[in-house]
């Protein structure tokens, strides 16, 4: 009997075993995927201002470091309105059209990407998506930049900042005192441009070589002109001549047979 109980044993704690695999399998499954990118806020608030956001990005390869993030900013937030707070040694923040990029030497393998940046003001929405782009020193690149759709959970979900409604009274502040200035009238006034519609009145090389070459032309007509006038002159003179010449000649001629008959009848 007792060697009949124990195969039993063994294969009940084979089920038992199995069966617990299988739970886990299917709740890992069932679980939904974890962030990797993350922001949080000192003050998650609609027209909060000088609110400080914390960011992690998690590492994930075995075999790289970070060396820079890039983040895109929601609508409402400029570039000009961020500033870093805190981040990796050696990292600095460079501002784009779109967002910002931080960058520097390459993490140690394993180590996640911490920096914070202060918001002059949050805007009036009841979110704030900043979708990442992270790279590694081997080249890798991770995009958190998914958005749920469907009531489904993405897979790379972009850091989503969830906010509170305004306070009372909260309003949105000017512009940043750090956006490039309008030049005033009296600056536009004193460094006049030069634009399409007022084309520019100085002459031009283009301008000079073509009064040169037309007054050449000019010169070159003039003299033709006067050449043959000349050569017209010339050939009229010497037709005239040669025109008295021929009427002159013969009343000469007679004159002279005159004068010998005349000489010879005396």
């Amino acid at each position: 009997m007792s060697f009949s109980t124990r195969p039993s044993a063994r294969a009940g704690r084979r089920l038992v075993l199995a069966g617990a695999l299988a739970l886990t399998a299917t709740l890992a499954l069932a679980s939904p995927a974890a962030a990797h990118a993350e922001v949080e806020a000192d003050k998650p608030q609609a027209l909060a201002e000088n609110v400080t956001l914390s960011f992690v990005s998690e590492a994930e390869s075995d075999s790289a470091g970070f060396t820079d993030v890039r983040v895109v900013l929601p609508e409402g937030i400029a570039p000009s309105d961020i500033t870093l707070d805190e981040g990796p040694k050696g990292w600095k923040l460079t501002a784009a059209a779109d967002g910002y990029t931080l960058a520097g030497p390459a993490l140690k393998t394993g180590v996640d990407a911490e920096y914070k940046i202060k918001v002059r003001q949050l805007p009036n929405v009841k979110e704030l998506v900043f979708k990442t782009v992270e790279t590694y020193s081997d080249g890798e690149v991770s995009r958190w930049i998914e958005l749920p759709t469907g009531g489904k959970e993405p897979e790379q979900p972009a850091p989503v900042l969830k906010l509170k409604a305004a306070a009372p009274g909260a309003k949105p502040v000017a512009a940043s005192p750090t956006a490039t200035p309008s030049p005033t009238p009296s600056t536009a006034a004193s460094t006049p441009t030069t634009t399409a519609s007022e084309p520019d009145a100085s002459p031009t090389a283009a301008d000079t070589a073509a009064d040169t070459a037309a007054a050449e032309d000019d010169g070159m007509s003039l003299g033709a002109l006067v050449a043959v006038i000349v050569v017209a002159l010339l050939v009229l003179g010497g037709g005239a001549w040669w025109l008295v010449k021929r009427l002159s000649g013969p009343s000469e001629s007679s004159g002279s047979s005159e004068s010998s008959r005349s000489s010879g009848e005396n």
